[in-house]
């Protein structure tokens, strides 16, 4: 192969965008991601503050690529979005690329499950995720179908 186009190649691959080769991001096993308010099961009424907090790692805005840090994405009333490519950006998939750690919400009356994600500078899951999942246990009912009511068979005492 010439010289000449060995170098050409060679400097093509010097003017791809770092994203071209980028890798997942990773974080300490320790780090979680939590909500501190509102609490699980809670019910509220109107407009609400939601605190989102983060454990063994650190905020950083989008954009700035610092090792061990991410901004929260707060997802309302849907699954998580796939884990290879940037969090969708709508009213179901909010974004804190600032490093806010809180957020005023108002949803309409009905139930609603919040969850955590935090993104890399672009957005993107760190792998593993860094999420607060809602668990599909027998103490978690899901309801993705719509269903507005059920039964339940709980044992005689007090339930929360």
């Amino acid at each position: 192969m010439p010289i000449r186009r060995l170098l050409a190649i060679a400097t093509s691959f010097l003017l791809l965008p770092p994203a071209a080769f980028a890798q997942p991001r990773t974080m300490p096993e320790t780090a979680r991601v939590y909500i501190l308010w509102p609490g699980d099961g809670q019910v509220i009424r109107g407009a609400f503050w939601v605190r989102m907090g983060l454990q063994d790692a650190g905020i950083a805005p989008a954009g700035i690529e610092k090792a061990n840090t991410g901004h929260h994405h707060l997802l309302i009333d849907v699954d998580l979005p796939p884990l290879d490519q940037p969090i969708p950006n709508d009213r179901n998939h909010l974004h804190f690329g600032l490093g806010q750690t809180e957020a005023r919400l108002d949803l309409p009356p009905g139930r609603h499950t919040l969850q955590l994600l935090l993104g890399d500078e672009t957005h993107t899951p760190h792998q593993p995720p860094l999420d607060l999942p809602i668990p599909n246990d027998r103490n978690h009912l899901h309801f993705g179908l719509g269903q507005t009511e059920t039964m339940l068979e709980l044992p005689p005492g007090t339930h929360t």
